[in-house]
C-alpha cells in the first residue's frame, strides 16, 4: 500500500445516513443524523443531552491547511499520514484531562473511531479565543514594527522575539463575519477588545456579561492545564486558540462547553524546551510547515499578504510539495501525540471501510 492510499483526504463521501447536506471544512466533514437516529442514540447510548438533541458524526481527514489553503505532495499525496489520528488522539486527551481536572464539557459525546467524534450541536461563541504565553509569529510581527496594544491590552517596551511575555494574554478575534457590531470591522478572523465583546456580548452570542470572565477563566484553566502537562514533556505550550459554544444538558440546563480541537499542533505552537533554553526554536506544530512554505517560495508576501489570494490560490493548487516535507509534519505530528498521550499512533490502513463497518455494526448509520 503506498502513502497515498493510507491518507484520508476526501471524508465528505461516507455513506453515512443523513437528510442534510454534509459540511466540509478545511479539515473536518459534519454529517447531521436524521432526527430519528439522534434521538435513537442518545437513548441508547445514554448521552448526557436533551432527548432531542441533533447529533452528528464529525468525521477528521489528513488533508494539510496553512495559510488558508489545502496543499498537496509528489505521489498523489492529498495530506500527511496519522495527521488526523493524531490531531483526534491529542484533543481526546486534553478533554479527558479537563474533565478530571473538573473545567467544562466538550461537545464530544462519543469517539467511536480514530478519524470520528459523534458531537451534539452548539451554539457557537463567536470568538477565535487565542491564548499567548510568548511574542512570536504574527505578534511579534506587528510589535516589531512598532506595536504595542493588542486587543485592547498595553505590552512593555524592550521585548525580544520568542521572549516570554510577563503575563498569559488573551487576545480575542472574531469568528466568522459579523455585521453591524460597532467598531468591529465586517471580516473574518478581526482582532477585537474585550470592550469590543463587553459592548456587544449579545452579538457574540454571550447569554450575559457574566459568561465573559467565565469564557476567560476556562481559556486559562485549560492553558494551564495543558502547559503543565507539556512541560513534564519537554515541551512549551507557547500559544493556542481555543473555541466555545453553548448547549443543553439531559435535565435541560444550558451550559458554555469547549468545542473544536484544544492544544494540537493545528491549533497551537509548541516548543522543545531545550532547545529554546540553548536560544533555538524547535516546532512540535505546524507552525514548522509554515515556515517551510515561506522558505519554499521565493515569494514569501504572497502567503502573508491577504490582498493576494488568488496567487495564493493558485500556488497550493499548482505545485505539488516535496513528498520529504509532508513526512517530516507526518513524524512532527506523530511523535508530539505519542508523547502527549502515551500511546503508539497506528496509521489505518484503509480508514474508510474501518469507519463505515464500525458505524454500522456498533451505531446502525449506515444503510
Amino acid at each position: 500500500m503506498s502513502l497515498a492510499d493510507q491518507v484520508l483526504a476526501v471524508n465528505n463521501d461516507l455513506p453515512i445516513r443523513t437528510d442534510k447536506p454534509v459540511h466540509s471544512g478545511k479539515v473536518r466533514s459534519v454529517y447531521w443524523l436524521t432526527e430519528e437516529d439522534s434521538q435513537r442514540l442518545i437513548k441508547e447510548k445514554g448521552y448526557n443531552v436533551k432527548p432531542d438533541a441533533p447529533l452528528a458524526i464529525m468525521v477528521i481527514s489528513d488533508r494539510i491547511s496553512a495559510f488558508d489553503c489545502i496543499w498537496h505532495g509528489e505521489g498523489g499525496m492529498k495530506g500527511v499520514p496519522g495527521k488526523g489520528a493524531a490531531l483526534n488522539a491529542i484533543s481526546n486527551h486534553w478533554f479527558k484531562l479537563f474533565n478530571e481536572n473538573g473545567l467544562a464539557d466538550s461537545h464530544i459525546l462519543d469517539i467511536p473511531h480514530p478519524f470520528i467524534w459523534i458531537v451534539q450541536k452548539a451554539k457557537p461563541v463567536m470568538i477565535e479565543a487565542i491564548c499567548r504565553q510568548y511574542i512570536t509569529g504574527s505578534m511579534w510581527r506587528s510589535y516589531e514594527k512598532g506595536e504595542r496594544e493588542f486587543c485592547g491590552i498595553e505590552v512593555p517596551e524592550g521585548l525580544t522575539r520568542d521572549q516570554k511575555l510577563p503575563e498569559l494574554l488573551i487576545t480575542p478575534s472574531t469568528k466568522g463575519i459579523l455585521e453591524n457590531v460597532p467598531g468591529v470591522p465586517a471580516v473574518d478572523d478581526v482582532n477585537i477588545t474585550r470592550k469590543n465583546i463587553e459592548d456587544n456580548f449579545a452579538a457574540f452570542n454571550f447569554k450575559s456579561t457574566d459568561d465573559i470572565a467565565y469564557y476567560e477563566k476556562l481559556l486559562k484553566e485549560g492553558f494551564d492545564v495543558i502547559s503543565g502537562e507539556l512541560e513534564k514533556l519537554g515541551q512549551i505550550f507557547v500559544d493556542t486558540k481555543f473555541e466555545f459554544g453553548y448547549v443543553e444538558d439531559a435535565q435541560g440546563n444550558e451550559k458554555l462547553i469547549y468545542m473544536d480541537e484544544v492544544g494540537t499542533p493545528d491549533s497551537s505552537r509548541i516548543w522543545e524546551e531545550s532547545s529554546y533554553r540553548d536560544g533555538k526554536i524547535v516546532e512540535n506544530s505546524k507552525e514548522g510547515f509554515r515556515q517551510f512554505l515561506l522558505n519554499y517560495f521565493p515569494d514569501a508576501d504572497i502567503l502573508l499578504n491577504k490582498d493576494r489570494m488568488d496567487e495564493r490560490f493558485a500556488l497550493a493548487r499548482d505545485n505539488e510539495l516535496p513528498e520529504s516535507a509532508l513526512m517530516a509534519l507526518s513524524k512532527t505530528y506523530t511523535e508530539i501525540a505519542e508523547k502527549v498521550t502515551g500511546q503508539k499512533i497506528v496509521l489505518s490502513q484503509n480508514p474508510k471501510a474501518e469507519i463505515v463497518a464500525i458505524l454500522r455494526e456498533q451505531y446502525d448509520l449506515i444503510d
